[in-house]
Formats: C-alpha cells, sequence, structure tokens
C-alpha cells in the first residue's frame, strides 16, 4: 500500500534520459536531499541535471513520517561522550538550523504544504534517568530542550525530553514544488561512474561535480561506505477516528513507538529491525493490536514501511565521496532523520562545491573512520555481511516447493537447487536467485512485505526479484 503522501499528491512525470548531456552537477538521485541539493546548486547559478532511476520522491522521501527536528532520539549524551563536545554542538547547530531552513524556504518559495510548529518529544516509559541526562545534554549543547514530566499520551510515560518549536509537514508537497523548477530525468538509472562521466543505458552524463545522493551509495570502492553502516525498516499505520497527540513523538527505547498527527489522521510507527532480519514478521499486527489498545474505535485508512541507513557513529556522511575522487560527493547515513539530514546536505554540499566553506564540514566529513566509537558496531556489519556470504554457500534449504503455502515466500529446493520461491493465493510460483547482485549475500524473505531483502547492506527485491532499495543496482535473475 502507497503512503498517504504518495496517494494525496500527483507529481508531474519527467522524460527519461535521451542522449548524452553535459553539465555542471549531476545529482544522482531524486530523493529529499537530491531534490533540494540541486535547487541550491541550481540557484548559485550552476547547471544542474537530477537523474532518477524511478520516480521523484519515491524512496524513501515518500515513506518518512516526515518530522522536522533536531531531536534525533537518545544521541545528544553519547555523541558528547564519543566525539567531544566540539562536533557534538556542530551536529545539534546544523540539525536546528535545518528546521528553521526549512521554515524559511517555505515561506519564501510560497510553498503549501501543511507546514506546521509542533514541539518534539523523546519520551520514556521507565528511565526518567536517562531523559534527564539527554536533556541536560542537549542543553549544554544550546538546543531548545527541557525535561517535561508529564505527557498526554493514551499510555503512561515516565517523562519526556521537550524540544519547541520544530516542525512537520507534507513532504511529497514540498519536493513537487522545488522539482518543477529542476531538470530531472526520470527512469534513467546511473549503472556506473567513472571520473566526470555517469553511464546508464540511455545515454551519459557529463559534470563537473557529481553527486550520490541514492539513499545507500551503489559505488562500493572507493568509500567503502557497505562497511559503515546497515539498513533499517520499521512500518507505520494511518489510523482516522484516533485523537490527536498535539506533537511528534518518539519513544527513546528502540523497539518503541513514533507518533504524530496529519490533518485528522494518526500516524503510528513503530517495529524497527535489521533490514533482512525479518524471517517472522508480524509488524503491521503488533501497530494494529497497539492500535485497537490505545484509540479504540480508531480504524486504519493506509499502511507502509521505510527504510534508513544507519551509520556506526550515528552521524551521516555528507561531503567528498572519498579523498581520490575529489568531484564526487556523497550525502548518506542520515539514520531515521532524513528531513533535518537531508537539508544539511543540501547546504553543505553547495557551500563546498562553491566553495564558500562550512562549520559543520568536519563533523560531518565521510573520510572520518572513528575507530574508538565505533570499532564495535564495525565489526557487527563485518560480522553480518560475512555471515550473508556464508549463508550463500553453505546454507541448504529444509523445505521443498511443493511445501511451501499458498500466500508465502521462502528459500526453498527447487529442481534440485536452492532458490527463492514466492507461492501467490492462486498457488502461481515466483522463482529467483537467492543471491543478492550487489556483494553476493544470500536474501531473506520479509513476510510483511513479500519482499526478499539483504540482510548484508540492505538492497531489496519485489517478489519478482526487481530491485527495491539499493545498494544492488539491477534486478534479481531467475533461479
Amino acid at each position: 500500500m502507497n503512503s498517504i503522501w504518495r496517494d494525496s499528491v500527483s507529481l508531474p512525470n519527467f522524460p527519461s534520459l535521451d542522449g548524452d548531456k553535459k553539465t555542471d552537477v549531476l545529482v544522482v538521485g531524486a530523493g529529499m536531499a537530491g531534490i533540494l541539493s540541486a535547487f541550491f546548486l541550481q540557484r548559485s547559478g550552476l547547471s544542474v541535471i537530477v537523474a532518477e532511476a524511478g520516480r521523484v520522491g519515491g524512496g524513501v522521501t515518500e515513506n518518512t513520517t516526515a518530522k522536522i527536528t533536531s531531536q534525533h532520539g537518545l544521541c545528544y549524551s553519547k555523541l558528547i561522550q564519543e566525539v567531544g563536545k566540539e562536533k557534538a554542538g556542530q551536529y545539534a547547530m546544523a540539525n536546528q538550523q535545518a528546521v528553521e531552513d526549512y521554515f524559511d524556504l517555505i515561506s519564501e518559495q510560497k510553498i503549501e504544504c501543511d507546514l506546521q510548529r509542533k514541539n518534539a518529544y523523546l519520551y520514556t516509559l521507565n528511565d526518567p534517568e536517562t531523559a534527564m541526562t539527554e536533556n541536560f545534554a542537549a542543553k549544554q549543547l544550546g538546543l531548545p530542550s527541557r525535561f517535561e514530566p508529564d505527557l498526554s499520551l493514551p499510555f503512561p510515560t515516565a517523562g519526556a525530553v521537550e524540544f519547541k518549536n520544530q516542525g512537520q509537514f507534507h513532504p511529497l508537497k514540498f519536493v513537487n514544488a522545488l522539482a518543477k523548477q529542476l531538470t530531472i530525468y526520470e527512469n534513467t538509472r546511473v549503472e556506473t561512474i567513472e571520473e566526470d562521466t555517469a553511464f546508464t543505458a540511455l545515454g551519459n552524463i557529463c559534470a563537473k561535480y557529481i553527486l550520490i545522493t541514492t539513499h545507500y551509495p551503489f559505488i562500493n570502492v572507493p568509500g567503502y561506505y557497505f562497511m559503515r553502516m546497515h539498513q533499517e525498516r520499521s512500518y507505520v499505520i494511518a489510523l482516522q477516528n484516533a485523537p490527536g497527540v498535539n506533537g511528534i513523538y518518539i519513544d527513546m527505547a528502540q523497539d518503541g513507538l513514533s507518533l504524530r498527527n496529519y490533518q485528522n489522521l494518526l500516524l503510528l510507527g513503530g517495529g524497527a529491525h535489521r533490514t533482512g532480519e525479518n524471517h517472522m514478521g508480524g509488524n503491521y499486527q503488533r501497530l494494529r493490536q497497539l492500535a485497537r489498545e490505545y484509540f479504540p474505535g480508531s480504524s486504519e485508512v493506509a499502511h507502509w514501511s521505510a527504510q534508513d541507513c544507519m551509520p556506526i557513529d550515528q552521524i551521516p556522511y555528507i561531503g567528498t565521496y572519498a579523498p581520490t575522487k575529489p568531484n564526487w560527493y556523497v550525502a548518506t547515513g542520515f539514520g531515521k532523520w532524513g528531513m533535518t539530514g537531508s537539508m544539511v546536505a543540501a547546504k553543505l554540499l553547495c557551500a563546498q562545491i562553491i566553495g564558500k566553506g562550512s562549520p559543520y564540514t568536519e563533523v560531518y566529513d565521510p573520510s572520518r573512520w572513528n575507530l574508538k566509537s565505533a570499532a564495535s558496531n564495525l565489526m557487527d556489519e563485518v560480522g553480518h555481511a560475512v555471515q550473508g556470504l556464508s549463508s550463500t554457500v553453505v546454507q541448504l534449504p529444509k523445505t521443498k516447493t511443493d511445501e511451501l503455502p499458498r500466500g508465502h515466500g521462502g528459500i526453498v529446493e527447487h529442481n534440485g537447487r536452492k532458490a527463492g520461491v514466492y507461492k501467490n493465493d492462486e498457488g502461481r510460483l515466483f522463482v529467483v536467485s537467492v543471491r543478492c547482485p550487489h556483494m553476493g549475500c544470500q536474501l531473506e524473505w520479509n513476510p510483511d512485505e513479500h519482499t526478499w531483502d539483504c540482510p548484508c547492506h540492505g538492497s531489496r527485491f519485489d517478489y519478482q526479484g526487481r530491485v527495491l532499495n539499493n545498494p544492488a543496482n539491477r534486478d534479481l535473475s531467475e533461479s
């Protein structure tokens, strides 16, 4: 099912690439970060082309909860400890400035996108001490934070960190207004990049600067981003006839709930897990059960899921793609905070390209390898990759195709070989290779979404094998 954002706005269709092009800047990826970057660079006087593999805003942007806030979960006390107060302060101020940049840009461009000022709340069910520690850290860094002991939510809490005057909006209405001002080629997948040229099946694009804003970078070397972050999925249901919550909320706990209103709907989110680790399913069912418990009388009108890149030190990678590629730039690893992350990226990349500089360059530098703060997470990423690769070689299926129930998918023995099979309600089989084309890891079946997901780096494919999420850049082969 589509998100409420996709179903409530009609974006124009942009043409596909029709031959070779030349431009000052090529932006690869037309999500929030790509569109904002292209807009600011074009406004600075550069010629800009945006190449998008699918539709504008068709990836993470259309599936966000669209909270515009510098409150990024339980992060500031940890950042102070791990990268120091100076860099933690740079991160805090960059994101707080991004909140105001949205309000300024929307006012300047007169964009109707349901923008509202809302207070943001990081709440806890049972740990007020940790919440108070986070509040103290945020205040130290100059953020508009205070501890709120009482919340008006339909379940008991033990307090919250409140950030004043944050925001929420309709992300695709916003993207739509900016995209109409840009040169965009849809259904134009960049397959590879060499020096100043991006190669597609429809033509090549030569550019002085190339920005890779494809959510997860699809070029492994240089950069090695696949070693420095993983991807997570989370789930949302939209409820009608539920009371307003008058704010934007997220639980301190990893498995907690996210809440915000949009018009007469309540968006209830949760169920986060590492991509490729959801073989049991049940995430939508859990949200529906909590909706019945906390919001009796409400009913579901939509449900959808999102995917987020999680960097090993909690800080996005924004800047030069790698020291050996000074004309390539990247914006990735926004965690679950892609709205402010996208604005920070667009402003920072624009400043770097036009030579203005930025006070936030150091903290977001993609070349950093902060092993002191991220060593355990780095080893975890390597461990997942090794496990996924070894499963492809040694793990044999225990189920045969005829044992697979209708409406289910899984790795089975099919015609004497290991294969990924989905059997629809009519009994038709969809058979694909379970080897991810990105780096060869074994895919896992996601029963909540009927997709094949990679536990190593987060690539995803529909049940017919068509690529949905990168870094994989091509469809699955048939098995």
